[in-house]
This record gives structure tokens, sequence and C-alpha cells, in this order.
């Protein structure tokens, strides 16, 4: 499940940012931001193994996604952050069947190590740890309508995250993710070689990282980002076969966010963005937008003073 939560929260005259996973900002201290996202992605081109290609059986695969986030300071220094997705998937060509229901439930925690004024810039040093498994017993086996991979995942993260006074930031964060085994509905099946008399399959773990450019001040925040992800291990796509849950599936996407807090009503924020897949193994070249609006519910009241992380 891609990193999508950002909330902010105008207090008078100036601005609360809350974060994603993987940027430099906080949520502040019993403050909850939650809301919902739609997103919508599609592809027609997809690289099995390292060839690209098109196949008339499935024409162009299409998926729409909408996603509860919620997001609480537990500390000025310390967030929790929950996501879930209910995701329908289809295409418009070939025999295959659309798939729907609920995906992943993701639970986050956020802590900041570290904050440092460096004469008109700010570095800032966070951890991240991540839990997601899934909501539902959705069908893992018939990739690419299938919801997800079905796996429980564990990551953990950091973000370093250098910011000017004047709002431009840039920040960059790498991860690593644990993916346990799942199980197949069927006693063997084919990846780098034929398993039999097994339903279980290895899941390898990822490497992913993101670096993001923007800029945030005064209600409004911009970026172009970049993320990778790497999957350490796996199989590819055999020549004119369905993916497998186990292939070894590598992604670098580029983006554009837009986040704009809204002049009335009081601390509700739109959210934009859009994402193109630039290059890939055993993925579809996906372009996606998304959107949505986050509302901050302040448990606390609002002073005049900000920790504007």
């Amino acid at each position: 499940m891609k990193q999508f939560l950002l909330c902010s929260a105008l207090l008078y005259s100036y601005t609360v940012w809350s974060q994603t996973i993987d940027d430099g900002l906080m949520m502040p201290k019993k403050y909850f931001c939650t809301g919902v996202l739609y997103s919508y992605s599609q592809w027609s081109d997809y690289w099995e193994g390292s060839l690209k290609r098109d196949n008339q059986n499935i024409g162009t695969f299409s998926s729409h996604n909408i996603t509860y986030v919620g997001n609480y300071g537990i500390t000025d220094k310390l967030n929790v952050i929950a996501m879930a997705p209910y995701i329908a998937n289809s295409s418009d060509k070939g025999t295959l069947t659309g798939l729907q229901g609920l995906q992943d439930l993701l639970l986050g925690g956020k802590y900041q190590l570290m904050k440092r004024q460096l004469g008109e810039n700010r570095l800032s040093i966070f951890a991240v740890g991540t839990f997601s498994t899934p909501l539902s017993n959705y069908n893992i086996d018939l990739l690419p309508m299938s919801l997800g991979v079905g796996s429980t995942t564990l990551s953990a993260r950091t973000v370093l995250n250098f910011r000017h006074n004047q709002g431009w930031y840039v920040n960059f964060s790498p991860a690593y993710v644990y993916r346990s085994n799942v199980s197949l509905d069927r006693p063997h099946y084919f990846t780098d070689g034929m398993i039999y008399f097994t339903n279980q399959v290895r899941m390898f773990d990822q490497f992913n990282y993101n670096i993001n450019f923007g800029f945030i001040k005064r209600g409004v925040q911009t970026e172009i980002n970049f993320y990778q992800t790497n999957t350490l291990g796996g199989g590819d796509i055999r020549r004119q076969d369905m993916p497998f849950v186990s292939n070894r599936m590598n992604a670098g996407t580029i983006g554009f966010l837009l986040m704009y807090y809204l002049p009335a009503p009081k601390y509700l924020a739109f959210r934009f963005s859009t994402s193109y897949v630039i290059d890939g193994r055993n993925v579809g070249q996906s372009f996606s937008i998304m959107g949505g609006l986050l509302y901050t519910i302040h448990f606390i009241k609002p002073t005049t003073t900000v920790n504007e992380n």
C-alpha cells in the first residue's frame, strides 16, 4: 500500500502540517486528522520481466481505490497513523472477472529523533515503523485482478528532511519491508521452477526509497517526487503467462502533489496528486490520479504558538 496520508490545519494566520509516513512533517499533540481519499489508476502496457509489452487478453486494466485515513498526534514528537482501502479492479478485454473488496489495514508510528536549526535551514530525522495485514480473505492467485498479495508486512524506515525557512524542502526516506509467506488454494505452483505438495509461497522482502522536492507555506504545499520499489528476489512473469504473487516487482515512479487548505470551512484541506511509472519489472506502466478531503479535529484548544515540524 502506497504512502498517501497528508493533513493540514490552518490556525488563524499560520499553518500546522501533518505527514505521510515518509516525509518530514508531524501532527501536533492531540490533533486528529481524518478523511477519505479516492484514486484511479490504469495501464495497458506492462513489463513481462524486462520486456515491455501489451496484452489483448487484458486490454486496459483499471483500479478504483477509496481509502480511509487517520492520523493522531500522541505528542508533538510521536504520531500514529491508520489506513484502510477498498479496491475495485477490472479490465476492458479478455475473460478475467474483476475483483473488489477491502485490501490491507496499515498501522504506523512516526517518531521525531532530532530537529536542529542550521542557520536559515533545519534538519530533522525521523524513525517510522509500520504493520500491515489483509482485512479480507481476497484471492491472491488471480493477478492482476487480485486486490493485493496477501502478505503481512513489517517496515522500518528512516526519514531525513532538510528545510529552508522560506518553505523549500528536500526529503529522503529509505525503508526495508519484511513480508510474510502466503498460502494458495492449490497444492502446487510454478515460480522459478515447479513446486509440488505445498501451498506455501515464499515472499521476498523489499527495499524502497523516495526523494521529494517541494514548497510548503501559508496553507499550500506543492511537491515533485520519485519513489523506487525493489523486491529482493523472485522470478519473472513467464511469456504469455499471468503474473504470480511472488514475482520480482520493481517500479520507479514520478509524481506531483498539491495540498491546499480551504478558506472555509475551517480545518478542511483538499489533496490532489498524480503519478506515473517510468520504469519497472513485472508491473504495469500505470498512470494514477488521487483526490480527497481531510479534516483536522483539535482535542485541545489551538494556541498562538505552533510547533511546525
